[in-house]
């Protein structure tokens, strides 16, 4: 039996740019895409308001995949509405703490919270100061009211006028950045 190299982190001195080999650069270059930085400053995405004690900071949109990645804050205790996600949930607990009313678990700071389609929960906050979630969200979210009717669908395209409205509203630049 052989025996098994540690793995260790790729040997470096230099603190500069090296130029590596790729074969279909061309290619990269006429069709592929630049990955994108948003910072964290208003200008680069300001706290969108989402109901009375919420907003969001919107951090991407891609409109090819349905796609679209913010960091939510809820500024005290409260209630995000009962939503089913009809795609794929990333979610990390930056601050406070979160819960879904249906599932046994509290999100805290370092929380990793992965969603699969067809999921049905109601986000919640006891935290006195709220919580901050960063969230990678792929497809439609569906909310319900408290009598489980149908009120609306939120997905790319909701997320993006949701942004863009706000932006018009309040003479905010639109940020090319958040468009992947």
């Amino acid at each position: 039996m052989s025996e098994l190299k540690k793995m260790t982190a790729p040997p470096s001195t230099a603190k500069r740019i090296v130029e590596v080999p790729e074969m279909f650069q061309a290619l990269i270059d006429a069709r592929g895409t630049k990955g994108r930085f948003v910072g964290p400053d208003e200008v680069d995405s300001p706290w969108v308001p989402f109901g009375d004690n919420a907003a969001i900071k919107h951090l991407a949109f891609d409109v090819r995949n349905n796609i679209y990645s913010n960091i939510l804050w809820m500024k005290g205790p409260s209630v995000i509405g009962t939503h089913k996600h009809r795609g794929t949930v990333v979610m990390m607990c930056l601050e406070g703490s979160a819960r879904y009313l249906e599932y046994g678990w509290v999100a805290t700071p370092g929380s990793f919270i992965y969603e699969v389609p067809g999921e049905a929960h109601t986000l919640v906050t006891d935290h006195p100061e709220g919580t901050k979630l960063f969230g990678w969200m792929q497809g439609a979210n569906e909310f319900y009211d408290e009598n489980g009717q149908f009120v609306m669908t939120a997905d790319v395209w909701w997320f993006m006028d949701h942004y863009e409205s706000y932006c018009k509203a309040n003479n905010l630049p639109i940020n090319p950045q958040l468009y992947i």
